[in-house]
């Protein structure tokens, strides 16, 4: 049997379009989200805890890896509001067609690039 399908998939040459890169980093940011709770839970907890813990806490926050692991986690928070809306419009109809699909694409990953920057700029 002379099969001519590839042994080694170069997965550097698939190019994928810009709804489904949209739909990965959608569910990309729901993990970094979810991970990101554990931190989140974690600096309350801390804080809650007293005087002593919530002093710790808000020293903690003021360093330079704290204050990106924050924007990164507001920022995937960020892009999967954004982009769970999309969803949401097209769960209602909106925006299925290809040539839809492909604007709705573009306007979640600029939409979120701008409230990314705007949640940089609060953080620092």
């Amino acid at each position: 049997m002379n099969s001519k399908r590839p042994v080694n998939l170069d997965l550097g040459k698939f190019h994928f379009p810009l709804p489904a890169i949209t739909s990965i980093l959608h569910r990309i940011s729901g993990i970094i989200i979810f991970i990101g709770v554990a931190f989140m839970l974690y600096g309350l907890d801390l804080s809650l805890s007293g005087e002593a813990g919530f002093n710790r806490v808000s020293d903690l926050l003021d360093s330079f890896l704290a204050k990106l692991i924050t924007w990164g986690i507001l920022s995937a928070l960020l892009y999967h509001l954004v982009a769970g809306i999309k969803h949401l419009l097209m769960d209602m109809g909106i925006g299925e067609e290809l040539e839809s699909g492909r604007i709705a694409a573009k306007a979640t990953i600029v939409v979120s690039v701008i409230l990314i920057v705007l949640a940089g700029v609060w953080v620092w």
